[in-house]
């Protein structure tokens, strides 16, 4: 499978978190698909194909799963640069973040986010929110026709 067909995206700067949530994507059988980079910067770099990562195959990504205190860039900086490009702004974004603070919250759909998931402390709850994450935006959203063009679900079994 190539990677980046169909991939999601990743920018998370805790490697902490970032493994945490990409064990949660493999046990759904979506191991093979994440691209994690660790700041907003490498992320538009991936989304534009620039930099390490100007010779990259394959459409927008399927989804992007994005944390909100990075340096660098932030996730309100990445995701207002998403959602006010032509070329980028049908791509679904979910913060996945640890904050609950309402100001955090009320920035990031003002900026455009698809949702928000403050990070469950749990590994049960979080695995069982990443779930549902993965099950309505790899496999039930019908994404635009701009966003990629091939799609490919290969989610596992849900139980």
């Amino acid at each position: 499978m190539n990677k980046h067909a169909d991939a999601i995206l990743l920018v998370e700067d805790n490697p902490d978190d970032a493994e945490l949530t990409k064990l949660a994507l493999a046990r759904h059988g979506l191991d093979g698909r994440v691209i994690h980079v660790s700041d907003g910067m490498q992320a538009l770099d991936y989304l534009y194909r620039r930099d390490n990562f100007s010779d990259r195959a394959g459409g927008n990504p399927i989804l992007v799963l994005l944390d909100l205190k990075m340096p660098l860039l932030d996730g309100i900086g990445v995701l207002r640069e998403i959602k006010g490009s032509e070329s980028l702004r049908t791509i679904p974004v979910v913060v996945l973040t640890s904050s609950t603070e309402p100001t955090d919250l009320q920035r990031a759909y003002d900026a455009g986010t698809n949702a928000y998931i403050a990070k469950p402390t749990e590994f049960a709850q979080f695995l069982s929110a990443m779930k549902h994450v993965c099950e309505f935006w790899v496999n039930i959203n019908q994404p635009s026709p701009q966003s990629s063009g091939s799609r490919n679900s290969g989610f596992g079994q849900l139980s």
